[in-house]
């Protein structure tokens, strides 16, 4: 175990009590690994056949189990179909709280790398609107790749500071999902290297950078809309001292238990910050010390049905043109609907936009829905995303090898394949056990590599 720093094993013992030694032995256990299947592709029933290495459930996340931390999930066909998400088991609490279904607009603030937007968009089941914003512009390249790998096709990705989103959104969505910068008390089991900047940085920093997205962000929350605050850290002024903040600006936001709540979860204490407002005891707190996680705050709020003002802005519309006859032939062999008004053409891309989003213009967009490809030289080119986006039963040329052929990997290492079963010349959709990949160019049954490169298998 790397020593901790000692200011925060006093405060540690001031919190916990007689629980302190139980909570510093748990430093020289082993983490614990974790996956999510995705249900935008598969269901329980289907990966727990199919799971190509040694999984156990996570207690309180149905989509949520554990694997060995011997093997090698980043490397697996699988992962790299969009089956499955690598999280850490706890970190998997707040997305799963934030109860998001189909038709909603949700907005994930500080959403990179992605970890908790798949989880929303995969509830979202493609119907209603995903913004996933993240400042840093790097980080957002990541977000927006793990959200195209999930086959996600009504996300907005963003990078912008979110107090340029406030004006915009005001009062527009349904589900907000704030998992807030913090000290990170709750990972340095899992990264000891985030104690340095625990020791430079403090705690007062992120309480005051965390109501600064507070502020930004509550007022875009909708009547009778839900929201989520998280933390991975256990210092109380983040975690109960921040939802007392969020309490006492705005009275017509309240705690909310919620629906499911696993034993081991402790609740939320408002005495640690000298708060009154009892309801903050149905924040939850993950201990690693209590279970089999890394340490994690959340809490459910909802917003009054009259107390606060409705969306009142316009809408965006998909300015479409014509499209050009080389992707109207290639979109022919797709079997998505694809609605003449949401299609938006914009310097010889095509994309499907989702319904009902405001004007998104001067804001700094990664992503507006799904990327259908490009028109390049005369020729139409699918984008990797789209074939992410597909089901090989939408597609009507497919070449799908089982797990563990040895042209999977070679795809996924960008090499030249020889087809072992006849396809039909043109674009060919990649698949491992028809779950798809990526895109092919078929000439007498030898496949051209057409695997995004960024993407391959090192």
């Amino acid at each position: 175990m790397n020593k901790l720093p000692e200011k925060f094993e006093n405060k540690m013992k001031e919190i916990l009590g007689d629980e302190f030694d139980a909570f510093i032995a748990g430093f020289n256990e082993p983490r614990f690994g974790g996956v999510r299947f995705n249900s935008l592709k598969i269901d329980k029933e289907s990966w727990e056949k199919m799971a190509p290495f040694e999984v156990r459930q996570v207690p309180w996340i149905d989509n949520g189990y554990y694997y060995n931390l011997s093997d090698q999930p980043a490397k697996d066909p699988y992962y790299f179909a969009g089956l499955f998400y690598i999280q850490e088991p706890s970190a998997m609490t707040p997305a799963n709280m934030l109860p998001v279904k189909p038709g909603d607009r949700v907005l994930d603030i500080c959403a990179a790398p992605g970890g908790k937007s798949t989880e929303l968009a995969a509830k979202l089941q493609g119907e209603g609107v995903l913004f996933s914003n993240d400042i840093s512009n790097s980080r957002a390249k990541a977000l927006l790749k793990n959200l195209e790998l999930f086959g996600t096709k009504n996300a907005v990705v963003l990078s912008e500071a979110p107090g340029k989103l406030t004006d915009r959104f005001r009062g527009y969505f349904d589900k907000i999902l704030i998992d807030a910068p913090c000290s990170g008390e709750g990972m340095f089991r899992k990264s000891p290297a985030i104690m340095k900047n625990w020791e430079q940085y403090g705690t007062e920093y992120y309480h005051k950078l965390q109501t600064e997205i507070i502020d930004a962000v509550v007022p875009m929350l909708a009547p009778g809309g839900m929201m989520v605050y998280s933390t991975c850290t256990f210092d109380p002024a983040e975690d109960e001292g921040s939802i007392e903040y969020i309490l006492n600006k705005w009275p017509d936001m309240h705690v909310v238990r919620p629906e499911r709540i696993y034993e081991k979860f402790a609740w939320g204490r408002p005495e640690l910050v000298n708060s009154d407002k009892e309801e903050i005891k149905n924040a939850v707190r993950l201990w690693p010390h209590l279970l089999e996680g890394e340490g994690h705050f959340s809490c459910l709020l909802r917003r009054d049905e009259d107390q606060s003002e409705s969306y009142t802005g316009g809408f965006e519309r998909a300015h479409s043109g014509k499209m050009p006859e080389e992707a109207a032939e290639f979109l022919k062999h797709v079997k998505l609907d694809l609605p003449t008004d949401r299609i938006e053409i914009r310097e010889n891309r095509i994309y499907l936009i989702p319904e009902g989003i405001p004007e998104l213009r001067g804001l700094r967009i990664m992503r507006t829905g799904l990327l259908l490809g490009e028109i390049a030289k005369n020729r139409f080119e699918p984008s990797q995303a789209l074939a992410c986006a597909l089901k090989a039963s939408e597609f009507d040329n497919v070449y799908s090898v089982k797990y563990g052929d040895d042209d999977v990997i070679k795809y996924l290492k960008c090499e030249t394949i020889d087809a072992k079963q006849d396809v039909k010349d043109g674009y060919v959709l990649i698949c491992v056990d028809d779950h798809p990949l990526g895109w092919a160019k078929a000439k007498n049954n030898v496949l051209k590599n057409k695997y995004l490169p960024g993407w391959r298998m090192m």
